[in-house]
């Protein structure tokens, strides 16, 4: 019996130092990472593309605003009621065709400028070395900021 413990003894420290051991080993042979950080509210904020996409989109629902006071207008000079619902209901059907048409368009750009910003912060890391690219308010510390190098590429 005493011999029975005595080799469960020496198995199972065997067994921890080797775990150990092993442990020690991968800690030590993990390659150091190259992390970047980018501020993307920042990138965006000084994009020519997304201020030129803002202006158009803020211009397209001026002209929708436009396009809603004069359609109630014209339904307010109608004195027939039957009329009046039925130019009603043809000038909501007319507005919201072109609201979406309108919001399908400005997020089909914001996409593509997604894309393009992406491939510019892709580009920059492989070329810099960085395995791995974080947007900054992911990052408590670390990584090195590429944000104003990112931003001079997409201007």
């Amino acid at each position: 019996m005493k011999k029975h413990i005595k080799i469960l003894t020496i198995s199972l420290i065997a067994f921890c130092l080797g775990i150990t051991a092993g442990n020690y080993a991968m800690s030590t042979t993990f390659p150091q990472m190259k992390v970047a950080v980018v501020n993307v509210p920042k990138l965006i904020e000084s994009s020519a593309t997304v201020k030129t996409l803002k202006e158009q989109n803020t211009k397209n629902f001026q002209e929708l605003a436009k396009f809603s006071e004069t359609a109630q207008v014209a339904v307010s000079k109608e004195t027939d009621t039957k009329k009046q619902k039925a130019l009603k209901e043809k000038y909501q059907k007319e507005f919201q065709t072109k609201r979406a048409a309108m919001t399908k368009t400005y997020e089909a750009k914001l996409m593509e400028i997604d894309k393009q910003i992406s491939a510019h912060i892709e580009s920059y890391a492989k070329t810099e070395g960085f395995d791995l690219v974080l947007a900054q308010g992911a990052v408590l510390y670390g990584g090195n900021d590429i944000t104003d190098a990112i931003i001079k590429q997409v201007k």
